[in-house]
């Protein structure tokens, strides 16, 4: 990446409050990115993005991808050369309890801003996060490729796979690849791996759930142990947005098109594995898990992602390895609760991976 490339860039970020979105914000506002973000208010309590205050360091804008005028007045009037979606509904659980407001945020509210920037014009670039249960799973040990068809079998799996076609039908009707060289809007789907990192408080994650329970000295509780997921930091799927965005920007037609970001094939490991390893890093004899005995919607028990696309296109692989990732997440919620800052905290991490790397521009942050 280049590493001027971002200095003065006006961006448009929706879902900058969450886990994601607090991570991607800090990595922009430090390359120098002009930021505006559009989101609910942070979704937990505490949250990553207030823990940081990011709402200090950005142009922080509350709205709802849901209210088409709101949104569409916030586009017009920031005038964002990129864009980066991530705003969403974003747990499988949460999805059987409410499948109709899962369906409005992650689908029409695709819609709302495909729209939103078509009519606005003067956008170059538009990144939309999507999820790597948007494929038909047939729970196969083969991975998934992104000529793979779009399917979920949950409201929240099923609603990243009509997300996926929302974003498609607009590509070929209105943002169609031939016209990107000469200044049309180029538009990519990225679809990650479970992203897990320093921060995330969600309800009804593994790490989440395990930092509360190592925090307050409790038992997790863990469902589905042999579960295998395609884990991996955060800033492994983040590091292969901005990439996308760098190209799509500069007019190379062929990022206009799906991705895969995942680990290797040796880090989708089962939850069983993630539990032992966290408890191990955290030390201090924390309670062994408590299997959870209550009923459980469907949840898919194996996916992989086959990345070999982003690999030979992009020149792009994972730079930590799972366990490395884990020493990370453990490093910073230990830190934070002993009373470090969490802002110079996250930061460090942002520039230690982006020179690990290798292929990323470090940020240059203030103290």
């Amino acid at each position: 990446m280049d590493g001027s490339f971002w200095r003065g860039r006006r961006v448009l970020l929706t879902g900058h409050t969450g886990f994601k979105g607090s991570w991607l914000s800090l990595w922009l506002e430090g390359m120098g990115a002009e930021v505006t973000g559009y989101s609910l208010p942070a979704p937990t309590e505490p949250s990553l993005f207030d823990q940081a205050g990011i709402a200090d360091l950005v142009n922080h804008i509350e709205g709802d991808v849901r209210d088409y005028a709101h949104l569409s007045k916030v586009v017009a009037d920031t005038k964002p050369e990129i864009v980066f979606h991530l705003a969403a509904q974003p747990l499988v659980r949460l999805s059987y309890e409410q499948p109709v407001e899962t369906y409005a945020t992650n689908v029409m509210g695709t819609v709302h801003l495909l729209e939103a920037v078509r009519q606005a014009g003067g956008v170059k670039a538009m990144v939309a996060v999507t999820s790597d249960k948007c494929y038909e799973n047939r729970e196969w040990v083969w991975p998934y490729r992104e000529s793979d068809p779009m399917g979920g079998h949950d409201p929240y799996s099923n609603s990243k796979g009509c997300a996926e076609l929302v974003i498609a039908a607009f590509r070929n009707s209105y943002f169609q690849p031939k016209d990107v060289a000469s200044g049309g809007l180029a538009l990519a789907s990225v679809r990650a791996g479970n992203v897990i990192g320093g921060g995330d408080w969600a309800l009804d994650r593994l790490v989440p759930d395990l930092m509360r329970a190592f925090l307050r000295g409790e038992s997790p509780i863990i469902r589905s142990p042999q579960s295998v997921r395609p884990w991996q930091h955060v800033l492994e799927a983040l590091g292969g947005y901005l990439m996308i965005a760098e190209r799509l920007c500069q007019g190379d037609a062929a990022m206009a098109d799906g991705w895969n970001f995942g680990p290797s094939d040796d880090d989708a490991k089962p939850v069983s594995w993630i539990v032992d390893r966290m408890q191990s890093v955290w030390g201090g004899g924390t309670p062994d898990p408590t299997p959870f005995t209550g009923a459980t919607p469907h949840e898919a028990g194996l996916l992989r992602l086959d990345c070999s696309k982003a690999r030979s296109a992009l020149g792009w692989k994972p730079a930590l390895r799972l366990e490395q990732a884990i020493d990370w997440i453990v490093e910073w919620h230990k830190q934070v609760d002993a009373g470090s800052n969490a802002r110079s905290l996250t930061r460090r991490q942002i520039a230690e991976y982006a020179a690990l790397s290798g292929r990323h521009a470090l940020a240059s942050f203030d103290a």
